[in-house]
């Protein structure tokens, strides 16, 4: 045996416990064990205390069966084993052991060891809630709040996580503050939030300190505080919360009621972006292609756009569409840039629709069709993004695509000039001319319908 720095009454405690577990007592195999598992008064040795702890499990012990079964589930002084860590769990659970009931819940609800079933997990965290273990009611309140293994009931949830909240546990006072924050089976209260917020920030919960930084950061039932919103999102950043990275990103990019510090930001969004968070990729690869905060880098803004349009980021996915229809740092290729437009528009990027409105209307990277290309255009257009509206303005006028129609090129161009696009305004005088008073009197009926309604068809006699 390896002795640490002990007082001689420790020692003499392990002596003791040493020479009853030798002599076949299960209690004092369980204390010697657990001295070796959790390293006290003697070196931590988990082969040592898998041998003491099993003695005493094989013994009936409740106690030694459940920490015989986190070794197991660890692999700690043991080849690991989730059948073995359920078997354990088991036995110790059916004796009653708090503990033990809510690991074989876990067990259950992750098909560990044994197969998921959502209904078991739930009635075993029943058992170890009823016994005011604080972790296992946030568990059973997130079984109810989310509908594993019985009906959503907000209710039975929020009781079961106050019940938890009151004795200090972190998670079910961060579930109390969002379900407050969001009005689940309560009357929103950003108060009442950030006041469960406030308590398991205050011990270290990083979710918690995320939403109390952006609580400050947003004066979502709390003044606006920037430099507390930078404080707690730092907390959270510091270990290792990706969104508050990216939250503390934005902050600083941007000088929200902070000095603008765009190479913290960029060390901000650069942990972020590492941990895979999509906004924080595109945000990264916007500031190397810009050279904010750093020298400008096009294959680093490349490298980071492509990796949050794998994601699915729409805003990342036009990027790259620019990027090689124009060739910026790669090689032009419109085919594939037809293929990013493609993506980010099918997701309703307004800018993307636009741009393959005009791809498709050119010919670049795909057969030049008319017909998609007013299709684009107007999806575009509904959403009154004023270049698209401009273009599609200009199908009607020459026919492309479309029945040519004087009253709807007016219509179109109108929206896109109102809407700030300088060509437009040009181009709208000059439709204008061809058409009649009358004429003029629909399309300006037409932009009123439209700009009430938001969408097409503007009337029930015709749609542009």
């Amino acid at each position: 045996m390896n002795r640490q720095n002990i007082s001689r009454e420790n020692y003499q405690t392990y002596v003791w416990f040493r020479q009853a577990a030798e002599g076949g007592d299960a209690y004092a195999q369980f204390n010697l064990g657990l001295m070796y598992k959790k390293g006290e008064c003697i070196e931590r040795d988990y082969a040592a205390a898998f041998k003491w702890l099993r003695q005493a499990a094989m013994q009936g012990l409740a106690f030694a069966q459940n920490h015989l079964g986190a070794l197991y589930y660890n692999g700690r002084g043991v080849e690991k084993s989730d059948p073995e860590a359920a078997y354990w769990f088991r036995h110790a659970a059916e004796q009653g052991d708090a503990s033990a009931q809510q690991n074989l819940g876990q067990m259950y609800r992750k098909g560990r060891g044994v197969e998921q079933n959502h209904e078991m997990a739930l009635a075993w965290f029943y058992r170890a809630a009823e016994q005011s273990v604080a972790s296992a009611q946030n568990l059973l309140a997130e079984c109810y709040l989310c509908g594993n293994g019985a009906t959503v009931n907000f209710p039975l949830a929020m009781a079961w996580f106050r019940k938890a909240a009151v004795q200090g546990e972190p998670h079910a006072q961060l579930n109390l503050g969002l379900m407050y924050k969001r009005g689940l089976g309560v009357d929103a209260s950003d108060a009442q939030a950030l006041c469960w917020f406030r308590q398991a920030a205050a011990q270290g919960d990083p979710a918690a300190q995320r939403h109390l930084g952006i609580a400050y950061a947003d004066a979502l039932g709390v003044r606006a505080d920037p430099l507390r919103a930078v404080a707690w999102l730092q907390r959270a950043g510091d270990q290792g919360d990706k969104e508050a990275q990216f939250h503390l990103g934005v902050i600083l990019s941007s000088g929200q009621g902070v000095d603008r510090d765009e190479a913290r930001a960029l060390s901000w969004y650069l942990r972020a972006a590492e941990q895979g968070h999509a906004l924080a990729q595109y945000n990264l690869g916007s500031m190397y292609a810009n050279g904010r905060g750093i020298g400008r880098d096009d294959q680093r803004a490349l490298e980071w756009y492509r990796r949050a349009a794998d994601q699915g980021a729409a805003n990342a996915q036009f990027n790259l569409g620019v990027i090689y229809a124009n060739g910026h740092g790669v090689p032009k290729d419109e085919a594939r840039a037809v293929q990013w437009y493609q993506m980010a528009a099918q997701q309703g990027d307004a800018s993307a629709q636009n741009n393959l409105g005009v791809m498709y209307a050119n010919g670049q990277g795909v057969p030049r069709d008319d017909a998609m290309a007013v299709y684009w255009y107007r999806q575009a257009a509904e959403q009154g993004h004023a270049l698209a509206q401009y273009n599609l303005g200009g199908m009607y006028d020459s026919g492309r695509g479309v029945v040519r129609d004087n009253v709807c090129s007016y219509m179109w161009m109108l929206l896109a000039a109102e809407a700030g696009d300088e060509t437009a305004s040009a181009s709208k005088s000059i439709v204008a001319r061809r058409l009649s008073p009358s004429e003029i009197g629909s399309a300006l009926d037409l932009t009123r319908r439209w700009q009430l309604s938001h969408a097409a068809p503007a009337s029930q006699s015709r749609a542009c």
